[in-house]
């Protein structure tokens, strides 16, 4: 075995350790931030928070993302009674750009329609992340900038085809196919993912909950 995944495996494991018995709710469907919350050894009970997601008049990205992961904290903390005694935590992605919020495509044509104006841009995509806990909210945010490479029509196509541009935000997903696209980013990329690691980590840590 590699060094390195040896080294890899000793952090996780002793990260799991730090937080056995510690388990988190997550107000979210997405397999992805169940498996980014697994990096830092944290363990999930998924509590979907189903809210309206259509974005206020004039609101921002930054102000959509915050409002949707507060939201939906709120909608998981009501479900499971007045004063969970495990920290919830919910989270919201959007792309941007110049100003445009692209969130998750309908359908294919409208998946088709976004990697078009996408193509070839310098976009952003905003995360936030709202833990509760103790009756106390807590919000971080995360903006990575994105660049992507000119797209094709076939390769616009065979994405679609694919079927990866469904429930993604912008229409895709970096950890996926659509990483050959990217060219650079600035800022996080487990944030373009769905999570930012290291905001996440902080607002645990600022709960008192232990973190690596």
């Amino acid at each position: 075995m590699a060094l390195g995944k040896i080294k890899r495996d000793q952090w996780l494991e002793m990260n799991r350790q730090m937080n056995d018995g510690n388990t988190l709710y997550l107000a979210s469907r997405s397999p992805r931030r169940v498996e980014l919350l697994s990096q830092l050894g944290w363990r999930c009970l998924v509590i979907p928070a189903d809210i309206d997601e259509t974005p206020h008049e004039h609101e921002s990205a930054e102000a959509y993302v915050a409002r949707l992961a507060q939201e939906k904290a709120r909608t998981a903390c009501l479900g499971l009674g007045v004063n969970p005694s495990k920290p919830v935590l919910a989270a919201d992605t959007t792309v941007a750009l110049d100003g445009l919020l692209l969130g998750k495509p309908v359908d294919d044509d409208d998946a088709r329609r976004m990697l078009t104006s996408l193509s070839g841009s310098r976009h952003q995509v905003h995360t936030a992340v709202a833990l509760v806990f103790n009756h106390k909210m807590a919000l971080a945010l995360s903006c990575t900038h994105v660049e992507m490479m000119v797209l094709s029509e076939a390769q616009i196509e065979a994405y679609i085809a694919s079927g990866e541009s469904r429930d993604k935000a912008g229409s895709y997903a970096i950890q996926g196919l659509a990483g050959a696209w990217i060219k650079r980013i600035e800022g996080s990329y487990s944030g373009v993912m769905g999570l930012p690691l290291y905001e996440t980590a902080a607002l645990l840590r600022e709960q008192g909950w232990a973190v690596l």
